[in-house]
């Protein structure tokens, strides 16, 4: 069971991803399927000064939160257009140009990275917060967090467990009634960092999965039925009973899911909450490049599922094709996330970045250019 501090704030982070919701420009977008919690009360507004629009997309996972950001600044000129069209969306408009910055909930891989800059010259993987991928349910008469770990989750997936009331499930949650009910799996349709996240969590403990389906941002699925976005996944678990899926936290939080305490390297059944990602966070060595993942990490109180989302932008926009001022609202934007921003994605229910990893992302934005100059951008 939860505690009761933590459904607070998952109270509070429900109420602020309503408004986040509401606070897009891109309304035909919505992060709740169900119509989630809004506010009235006007929304506390940066003193940062832009030119104009920025045009953006990609992670869905990250998708609640530049939505606030760009709704924080909206009264200091800026018009911000966020598409949550999935990971692979953000890095192929960055590659071909339409996107101003792309983000991604797993840093690129070599080949995105070769042809990302292949037009664009040097490409940033830049971190801006963390977040929980949850394994979210819908199960008849189960109102309490199941436990799961991993190779348990990778045989539900891949269609070996079907029942909610088998041996697997059942052994790790002795005292909960569980249905004979047929378990329906919900995935991702779309490319999608969300995916690869869960999915490197279902290969550590499962070689079968590992050397079958893989890890990545699509896979060919061997069960299920498929959505798009964060938000489908979520909408199709809460409106198909006995389901089950993956979303990111903030999505669990605002439909109301319950969601299971994943086992950990440490052998402990962890829920996703502020310290448990934020443990996770702290753990990571960070490269030179900024293009880590922190995906079942060591520590006992460390939630295995978490990861970190990245914005992929061009390092000399203007080269890339960017006005100078694009070039100067995106070095705004970004140093807005990573300032005030980071207090605002924690009301949403994701982690701050620490400050060893801020340090180097804040370095990466200040290094952003316009025709080899560097870029003036306010603090």
């Amino acid at each position: 069971m939860r505690t009761r501090t933590f459904a607070a704030f998952g109270a509070s982070a429900v109420l602020a991803l309503g408004v986040a919701a509401c606070g897009s420009d891109d309304n035909s977008d919505s992060t709740s399927t169900s119509g989630g919690s809004s506010s009235s009360t006007p929304a506390e507004t940066s003193s940062v000064k832009f030119s104009g629009a920025i045009n953006a997309g990609g992670s869905t996972f990250a998708k609640p939160v530049y939505d606030t950001w760009g709704s924080k600044n909206k009264a200091g000129g800026l018009s911000f257009n966020y598409a949550g069209t999935g990971s692979g969306a953000g890095i192929a408009g960055v590659t071909d140009g339409t996107l101003d910055f792309g983000g991604s909930d797993s840093a690129t891989d070599d080949d995105e990275l070769k042809a990302a800059e292949k037009k664009n010259g040097t490409v940033l993987n830049i971190p801006m917060f963390f977040g929980a991928v949850t394994a979210s349910y819908n199960v008849e008469g189960v109102k309490t967090g199941l436990k799961l770990d991993g190779e348990t989750l990778a045989n539900i997936f891949l269609g070996d467990v079907k029942t909610w009331n088998d041996k697997q499930i059942a052994d790790q949650n002795p005292g909960v009634t569980l249905p004979s009910s047929k378990i329906t799996v919900v995935h991702r349709s779309d490319e999608s960092g969300t995916t690869k996240a869960f999915l490197s969590y279902l290969g550590a403990y499962s070689k079968k999965w590992e050397d079958g389906p893989g890890v990545d941002k699509s896979v060919k699925w061997p069960t299920g039925t498929g959505a798009k976005g964060n938000d489908g996944v979520a909408g199709a678990i809460k409106s198909t009973p006995n389901s089950i899926g993956y979303v990111e936290q903030a999505y669990a939080l605002n439909n109301n899911f319950t969601y299971a305490s994943l086992k950990n390297k440490a052998g402990n059944y962890v829920d996703p909450t502020l310290e448990s990602v934020s443990a996770a966070g702290d753990s990571v060595t960070v490269p030179e490049d900024l293009r880590f993942a922190i995906g079942n990490a060591e520590g006992d109180q460390t939630y295995p599922d978490a990861s970190a989302t990245f914005v992929v932008v061009a390092k000399d926009l203007c080269k890339a094709g960017k006005t100078p001022a694009v070039a100067k609202d995106v070095k705004n934007f970004l140093t807005y996330g990573l300032g005030a921003g980071q207090d605002e994605a924690k009301q949403l229910a994701y982690a701050p970045l620490p400050d060893s990893v801020k340090t180097k992302a804040q370095a990466a934005v200040d290094s952003l250019q316009c025709n080899g100059a560097p870029i003036a951008a306010s603090r």
